[in-house]
Formats: C-alpha cells, sequence, structure tokens
C-alpha cells in the first residue's frame, strides 16, 4: 500500500482477548497463522502494553476511550463504597464517551463492559458482565429474537467451574462459544449493510482458554481458529475499504503460585479479622453459611436474586456481613484495619476522609503508602526474588483522588490474589496462566505502511490512532497519543495535523438493579474473585 495519498473513512477494531504477542509472532512466522502473517507484511504491527493490573474491566475501556481508568471511571470488577461494600461495575459507570458514542453508525458485539447496552447510532450485544441472556443485552432490544432464532442457546461466557477437571470437554464448550461468537459477527455483519463507520467486535475466547489450558498444542488449533476469523474480517474489510486493528487488552503467561497479598498485610499489622463473636460468630459454631441458607431459601422458592432485587442494598450488605462465607471485604476489622487489598490489587489505605470507618489521618497517607509498599516488596521467593510489583496510584491514576493509593500486581510467574488466606503464597490449583502486560496490535488498511514495527504502542493509544487515520478528531483529553508509525508516509493520515475536540463527561444517574450472582461465579471460576 506505499505511495498511497488516501484514507479509509471507517475501521474495525477486531479484540482477542488475552493474546500474547510472543506467540502470535512464533506462529505466523512458523506459517501456522497464515492471515496473521499477512497483517503483519501489509501493515504495521507490534506489542501493545495494558493498564496495571492488565485485567479486562480496565484495559478494554482504555481502549474504546483512549483514557487511563482515572479518567474512565472502572477500576475492576467490583465498585467500593465508602461503607466497604461493592458492587458490580456497569456500562454505567464508564465515564469518558467511547469510540461508539463519537462514530456512527457504530456496531458493538460481545465487548466486556458494556452491560447493559447503551442507545447508540447503531447496533450492540453486550458481553461480559452481562448477568445472562435472560436479561435485555442488546441494542436495539429486538436484535434479541433474532439472535434467539438464529444462534439456539447462545451464552455470554461458560460456567468455569464445571470444567475445573475436564479439560477436553473445555476445548469443546470453548469451540463452541467461538462458533456462536462468529454467528454473531455474521449477524451484526448483515445488519451494518454498507453503511457504518465503526464495528467494534471481540472474542473472550482465547483469555478464558488460556487460564484453565496452557497447553501448546491446544492452543495452536484454537489460535487457528482465530487466524479464520481473522481472514474473514481482513475480507470485509476490504471490500469496505476500512482500516482493520487487531488488538488485544492484555497478554498471557503460565503462572506456578498464587500470592495472597492481604495476608502480607495481616502479618505485618495493618490488617485484622474480625474476631469470631456476635452473630457472626454464633452462626459459624452451628455450621450455618451462606450456602446452608440459601440452599434452605431456595427450598421454599426464595432465591437470592429475588432478595437482592428486592431488599435495599445496604440491608443486603448488612446481612452479608454476619453470614460466615466467601467474603473477603466482610472479613476485615475495619475499625483495626490500617490498608486492605480489593478486587484486582487495588490497595486502599482506610482514611478518615474516603472510608466511613477509617482510622487514618490524610496527613499519614504518604508515609504509610511507603510503608506499604516497602512490605509487598520485601516479600520473596525461595530463591529471594520479588512475588509483587508495586505501582503508586497517584501516578497512575494522577486525575482522580477517589483512586487505589497502590497497585499490587504479581511479578513474572506470580499472581497477585486479595482472598483472606491463612499463608501468603498458594498452589494455582486448576489455573494454568494468568495476563501478562504486552498484548498485540497490529494494523492494515488504505493508509497503513507496510512491514511496519509499532514500538511503545499502549493500550490507550488505539483511539487516538483509529480516529485520526478515518480523518475524525481526537478527544482533547486523551491519554493516549496517535500512532504515526502506523501510517504510510505518503498517505492523508501522515501528513495531516492531529485533529482535537473536547468531549463531555458520560454521567449516568441510572441504577442498574440486576443481580450479578452468575457473573461473580463465572469470575471466581477463573480466579478474577475470590
Amino acid at each position: 500500500m506505499s505511495g498511497s495519498t488516501t484514507s479509509s473513512e471507517r475501521a474495525f477494531v477486531l479484540g482477542l482477548d488475552g493474546v500474547p504477542w510472543r506467540l502470535i509472532e512464533q506462529w505466523s512466522d512458523e506459517g501456522i497463522l497464515p492471515n496473521f502473517a499477512r497483517m503483519r507484511e501489509a501493515g504495521a504491527s507490534g506489542t501493545l502494553d495494558s493498564t496495571r493490573p492488565p485485567t479486562t474491566p480496565l484495559a478494554w475501556p482504555s481502549i474504546a476511550t483512549g483514557v487511563w481508568p482515572d479518567k474512565h471511571g472502572i477500576y475492576g470488577f467490583q465498585n467500593l463504597s465508602s461503607e466497604y461494600s461493592h458492587e458490580m461495575y456497569t456500562s454505567r459507570d464508564l465515564a469518558q464517551p467511547a469510540l461508539w458514542d463519537q462514530l456512527g453508525p457504530a456496531h458493538v458485539g460481545n465487548v466486556p463492559m458494556t452491560y447493559p447496552a447503551r442507545e447508540i447510532d447503531g447496533t450492540m450485544v453486550t458481553g461480559m458482565m452481562t448477568p445472562s441472556t435472560d436479561r435485555e443485552f442488546t441494542h436495539p432490544p429486538e436484535l434479541q429474537a433474532e439472535i434467539d432464532s438464529r444462534i439456539p442457546n447462545y451464552e455470554i461466557s461458560l460456567d468455569y467451574p464445571e470444567y475445573a477437571d475436564r479439560p477436553d470437554d473445555f476445548e469443546d464448550a470453548v469451540d463452541d462459544v467461538l462458533a456462536k461468537r462468529r454467528d454473531l459477527m455474521e449477524i451484526q455483519m448483515d445488519r451494518a449493510g454498507d453503511d457504518w463507520q465503526l464495528f467494534f467486535f471481540v472474542y473472550t475466547a482465547p483469555d478464558r482458554f488460556q487460564h484453565l489450558i496452557w497447553d501448546m498444542d491446544r492452543l495452536r488449533a484454537h489460535y487457528a481458529q482465530l487466524d479464520e476469523i481473522l481472514g474473514d474480517v481482513m475480507a470485509y474489510t476490504d471490500a469496505h475499504d476500512a482500516d482493520l486493528y487487531v488488538v488485544s487488552d492484555h497478554g498471557f503467561g503460565p503462572i506456578e503460585g498464587l500470592v495472597y497479598v492481604n495476608r502480607i498485610l495481616e502479618q505485618e499489622g495493618y490488617l485484622f479479622r474480625r474476631e469470631d463473636e456476635g452473630t457472626r460468630g454464633a452462626l459459624a459454631s452451628l455450621g450455618i453459611s451462606r450456602d446452608a441458607i440459601t440452599g434452605a431459601l431456595n427450598r421454599v422458592g426464595i432465591t437470592e436474586e429475588t432478595l437482592v432485587q428486592s431488599l435495599p442494598r445496604r440491608l443486603v450488605d448488612s446481612v452479608a456481613e454476619q453470614i460466615p462465607g466467601d467474603h473477603a471485604l466482610y472479613d476485615v476489622d475495619y475499625d483495626r484495619t490500617v490498608a486492605f487489598v480489593h478486587d484486582t490489587g487495588n490497595c486502599y489505605i482506610n482514611d478518615t476522609e474516603r472510608f466511613d470507618s477509617g482510622i487514618v489521618s490524610p496527613s499519614e497517607v504518604p508515609e504509610i503508602k511507603a510503608d506499604l509498599r516497602a512490605a509487598f516488596e520485601s516479600a520473596t521467593d525461595d530463591d529471594g526474588d520479588p512475588l509483587l510489583v508495586v505501582h503508586d496510584g497517584d501516578d497512575l491514576f494522577p486525575t482522580d483522588e477517589g483512586s487505589p493509593d497502590l497497585v499490587v500486581c504479581g511479578r513474572g510467574v506470580y499472581e497477585s490474589r486479595s482472598g483472606m488466606a491463612t499463608e501468603v503464597r498458594g498452589e494455582t490449583g486448576t489455573y494454568d496462566a494468568s495476563h501478562r502486560n504486552d498484548g498485540i496490535v497490529l494494523c492494515r488498511g488504505p493508509s497503513i505502511a507496510s512491514g511496519a514495527t509499532l514500538r511503545g504502542a499502549r493500550v490507550v493509544d488505539i483511539a487516538p490512532t483509529l480516529l485520526h487515520g478515518i480523518g475524525e478528531p481526537v478527544p482533547d483529553n486523551a491519554d493516549g497519543r496517535v500512532l504515526f508509525d502506523a501510517f504510510d508516509d505518503e498517505s492523508a493520515p501522515s501528513a495531516t495535523k492531529v485533529e482535537r475536540t473536547t468531549v463531555g463527561r458520560v454521567e449516568s444517574d441510572e441504577a442498574v438493579d440486576e443481580d450479578f450472582d452468575d457473573v461473580a461465579d463465572r469470575l471466581k471460576g477463573l480466579g478474577y474473585m475470590e
């Protein structure tokens, strides 16, 4: 495509959740992935640096908006309140306009963190965090009936614990999900016709597969299917003279151990557990657990869903505090606790301004933060190598005073976990692999340079590059930059100055009153939640 003076007016983002550059590079070089090889030869490609932590709920919104979490507003799977309760993040929490809010017609499929569906110029089928297909998960609503008709038993995700010790069945189930997702993409392509400006479709199957199976033979077979899907999308974008961006939200690699970061805080005297006294202790002594209570309710026809939807959130939390079970937050005595870790590595200092039962003066936060960082970084393996990498929340999220104080990530083959444990280190159990920082970016289109190497690309750079590439303005508060190395020297985007525009903050007071228990179970099955 050298010498092109044209640019496209439309773009397609093909998202492949959790795909690492190392495997794409190796298998495209070996001829196993011919379409990925074509993308590298005829376009620009390289690694794509993720968010910190490198997780789905932070990274996909950053790809779609061009800003870090302090501006788009999503820091994990669960939002932490001043009362130490938590609820699932949803699309209502996305504060920065996404690409599909700026471009249209747009067709958005299976993108994580898009539930509930927004009303956009085009179509939307929500992805990860959708409670179930029994809910309204499409825009327009009638698209759901078409999906039901053309894709019987369409699933948002799998019940991962069910496949913990059944790798062959799990592989078959993932293949089935992947096939149905391809069918969904075809439905949205049919709906789009020739009148579209943006297509944004994500396949989450590789991430889910790799968490439980890190076997190169099985992975090659799975990636060969991804390569076929890429071939279809390349033909589609060629037919519509569109730019194509193939991206992953983070990379992947094997893990050998878990690190329970709240246990480190407990050992160092920063965190205290609730003592087994009062109602919670009495229930525990009688052998009454969350499962026992919900089982009894189910036998008389009362489900957790009914309770959660019928009772005020504060009442539900207060009851949960008294019931022994899998509640990491509710096992902490906040009247004595200085700091705790919530969700995926988000460490909060229990200060009096942020939390209702805070015990730390804001003036003490900098000193305590430094001490906490030293405590985390002092945790080592048997060879004396650090188990964790610690980031300062003020550096990662400078525009939001409510962001985590520290972000604690596993180092190398170790993964951090926030659950309450009796030991700092634990076995991985059924989990074979987990997230790494380096994902992928490959782009190809009318103005993209052939065989170019992209260096230093970050997830926040995708949206600005895509917008500039199709002649649209870039939000003036974008954290990302335009990757000019991707464009042919004589193309229109290469020779054009970046136009800026002001975008408003997306405000939503509408609450999402849903039962996310099934979502929580799926996240636990992947190790995302305790």
